[in-house]
């Protein structure tokens, strides 16, 4: 038998490799397995995912920041700075901002993080504090539906009743004012009826792109009203040597529970990040959250500071009330901060908005629209009959306050930060913990002097 095949034996990679002839010259056929790099799944940008059909710009954004820290709250600072003295005011405002725009940070810093996680491209503040505890230790894990309820209950009913207050404010600067010019008392309930049509109009503003005009508006109010009531404030102000640089450390708490609730904003942080165009600018070193609290910080002590100098222990709770009424710049004051309150109430009330139009929209998945106007008319007739049957309601609604804020704007962004991080670890000798006491802390001294001052105004109120 012959044997046709002259060549040399195959081996073994001939017999099992595919070949390439070229010129005379084999060549083996491999194909390199894939790395993991490459067989891995595209990375996932949230901010380009995100879908925002009216996206805000960082100015846009920052405006809406300004307004939402410089409420009314801002007109208690002179009687705040009596509780710290001229030089501890100035300390423990810087030292305020410092947790409360550390706290904003860390939530919507968390969020982020979050977002690579879950492959969501926005979440709500209670969404984040959900998802936190869900994806952290297993401790926390069936927490987070009882977390989100307690968030959503509470910033809903904080800033609801905070809308009824704002109502109130409003009310109460025109009626002072009309009273001096007519010589007639005029019922505050009345005055707060006839606010309803112009409150729902504002309402319905349909997101927050169109209304960064109205926060701007609201921006020029505060700011003119400020500047004459500064103008009031450096008219024959006495020496700072009457007044103390520092007074006892044990009045200190007051001070803190009046800023920390005339500065704290919380609840806006997420709605306005969820709508920005460039998500990733709202924070950072140079970032829109910082621009804006370093800004409101400055003003803060400023008006502090003059507004102790000039009245001392004689400053009111709003400042405003210490200007003569009779004069024209004084009421003016009062239309401006009034205006620019009303202004504010279309930004607050988006809070309340966004809480329940999430909790409904898949319901009504017909006539969206229709349903979404006629659920922000009947949020506001539902505030102002509030305003209208309790008009001494700040006093409930500062309490109410002084337990959500402390709770939400401190104490729930260091949870969600902890469990957030928990399998990262918490840095060089556990530094992010022993932070994260400090802000436990404040948002305790927070509570607790809050809350107390809350009740004695409740109880002044119905004792005169």
């Amino acid at each position: 038998m012959v044997n046709e095949y002259t060549g040399p034996p195959a081996q073994e990679l001939e017999t099992f490799l595919p070949k390439d002839v070229k010129n005379g010259t084999s060549k083996y056929k491999i194909t390199p397995a894939k790395t993991d790099l490459e067989s891995a799944v595209p990375a996932f940008d949230p901010f380009k995912e995100r879908d925002c059909e009216h996206p805000t710009t960082d100015g846009e954004t920052l405006t809406h920041l300004l307004k939402a820290s410089l409420g009314t709250g801002i007109l208690a600072m002179p009687i705040a700075f009596s509780y710290a003295g001229l030089v501890g005011g100035i300390v423990a405002t810087i030292l305020t901002a410092l947790v409360c725009t550390h706290c904003a940070y860390v939530l919507v810093k968390c969020a982020h993080t979050l977002y690579h996680r879950t492959r969501k491209s926005a979440m709500t503040f209670a969404e984040v504090a959900e998802v936190a505890l869900e994806n952290g230790p297993q401790w926390g894990r069936k927490l987070g539906p009882f977390i989100r309820s307690c968030i959503t209950y509470g910033l809903f009913v904080t800033y609801f009743g905070t809308c009824a207050v704002y109502t109130v404010i409003i009310a109460t600067n025109f009626q002072q004012v009309l009273e001096h010019y007519t010589g007639s008392e005029i019922s505050l309930r009345v005055m707060i009826a006839v606010l309803l049509v112009p409150l729902i109009l504002l309402s319905w503003i349909p997101n927050l792109k169109y209304l960064a005009p109205v926060s701007m508006v609201a921006n020029v109010f505060m700011c003119a009203g400020l500047g004459i009531t500064f103008y009031y404030l450096v008219t024959d102000m006495p020496a700072l040597s009457e007044r103390p640089m520092f007074v006892s450390v044990m009045n200190w708490p007051s001070f803190f529970a009046i800023v920390i609730f005339a500065m704290e904003a919380i609840g806006v942080v997420m709605p306005l990040e969820n709508q920005m165009k460039t998500p990733q600018n709202f924070i950072g070193l140079c970032g829109v959250l910082n621009q804006g609290m370093s800004g409101v910080t400055l003003i803060y002590i400023l008006l502090g500071f003059l507004g102790y100098v000039r009245y001392g222990d004689a400053a009111m709770g709003s400042i405003t009330l210490n200007l003569p009424v009779e004069e024209i710049p004084a009421q003016a004051v009062k239309i401006l901060i009034a205006l620019a309150v009303y202004c504010t109430f279309g930004l607050q009330f988006y809070v309340c908005l966004d809480i329940v139009w999430v909790a409904i929209r898949n319901k009504f998945k017909k006539r969206p629209t229709l349903v979404n106007y006629t659920m922000r008319t009947v949020l506001v007739t539902a505030a102002v009959l509030l305003a209208v049957a309790v008009p001494t309601i700040g006093p409930f609604i500062g309490l109410i306050g002084a337990f959500c804020f402390s709770i939400l704007g401190l104490l729930i962004p260091i949870l969600i930060e902890l469990v957030t991080y928990w399998d990262q670890g918490f840095g060089k000798y556990n530094w992010v913990i022993w932070k994260n006491v400090l802000v436990c802390f404040f948002g305790v001294i927070a509570l607790v002097f809050g809350s107390k001052g809350a009740i004695v105004d409740i109880i002044e109120l119905y004792t005169k």
